[in-house]
């Protein structure tokens, strides 16, 4: 079933006031909504794995093969000078810009689903799978937890940590998304804080692994937050780390830039279980459009951006984290 926002934040709060579990779905634009009680049943197209070492280490596996088609350099440059353009005026400070990737493989989405190792995964079974390596918020025991991620590099690059670190354009991106994921989270929670700043994780990928960087936010609940779920959820939407900043302004420019709806991708998927939440942003996702699969991925543009890095950086993100070497 289909929620309007408005009715996905009634069912969300009063599920989380009774103490029942649900899966949600949530597409970057909010219009097509899913949520699914779990004391029922699980819905039988969807499947997840949240922190589980659930990916399929059998021998039988086949060698694949996984071929990218990114849109042209002088396309995306095209993209990239209008939202140059944007903040030159102004109107953000820094924004989200995205394109589609076609891709050649020889995997079938559930076998990407199964073979692939992340935080994060879920299989929309004919429309997209999806393995994010980030968090969106956490709630467990009266604390909220954002954990924003912002930075990519190869880190088979010869001192690939200190050069991500050390990354002027990366810095202050970092910096904005926090401070912005931080004003998100003062609207719902008191006593915000940075637990960690810009710390880095590796993520093992068919083409080699990459270095993201994150930081961690927390804040405290109302004792009664069981009760406005939806209301705190959606209070924080769309991820500010998918979309920019000042948000409302920035989510225009992108969607006079990109020129179509998003989808799901970027948009949130998580689990409440009844007493604890966890939930990602779905990035990293493969989605099936009339037989062909696609690969939407992106990154942030500032001031200080260079059209030829973001274009590669965009390109570097199209993986797969296979368990497996082909």
């Amino acid at each position: 079933m289909i929620y309007s926002k408005t009715e996905a934040i009634d069912r969300m709060n009063e599920w989380g006031t009774g103490g029942i579990p649900f899966l949600f779905l949530i597409d970057f634009e909010m219009k097509a909504i899913r949520l699914h009680r779990l004391d029922i049943n699980t819905p039988a197209d969807l499947h997840f794995s949240f922190h589980e070492d659930a990916s399929d280490t059998s021998k039988d596996r086949h060698e694949y093969i996984f071929i990218k088609h990114p849109v042209s350099f002088s396309e995306y440059e095209k993209a990239f000078n209008q939202i140059q353009d944007e903040i030159l005026a102004g109107n953000s400070f820094l924004l989200n810009l995205t394109f589609p990737t076609p891709i050649e493989t020889n995997l079938t989405l559930e076998e990407i689903y199964r073979f692939s190792r992340a935080p994060y995964k879920i299989l929309f079974e004919n429309h997209f799978v999806c393995f994010s390596p980030e968090s969106f918020i956490t709630i467990r025991d009266g604390m909220i937890t954002t954990s924003p991620m912002k930075g990519t590099i190869n880190a088979s690059m010869p001192g690939a940590e200190q050069l991500l670190l050390a990354n002027a354009k990366e810095t202050a991106e970092h910096h904005t998304v926090v401070d912005l994921l931080r004003n998100d989270l003062s609207r719902v929670a008191r006593e915000v804080t940075v637990k960690r700043f810009r710390y880095l994780g590796k993520i093992e990928t068919n083409n080699g692994a990459i270095l993201q960087a994150s930081s961690e936010i927390t804040g405290k609940l109302p004792e009664n937050y069981h009760c406005m779920l939806g209301s705190i959820v959606f209070a924080m939407l769309p991820a500010g780390s998918v979309s920019g900043a000042p948000k409302e302004k920035t989510l225009e420019i992108i969607r006079k830039t990109e020129k179509a709806d998003r989808g799901y991708y970027t948009g949130i998927c998580g689990i409440f279980d009844g007493r604890n939440l966890d939930s990602a942003v779905m990035i990293r996702m493969i989605e099936m459009n009339d037989g062909m699969m696609r690969f939407r991925s992106g990154g942030g543009i500032t001031f200080l951006s260079n059209a030829r890095e973001e274009f590669e950086e965009l390109i570097e993100k199209v993986y797969v984290p296979l368990v497996y070497n082909h």
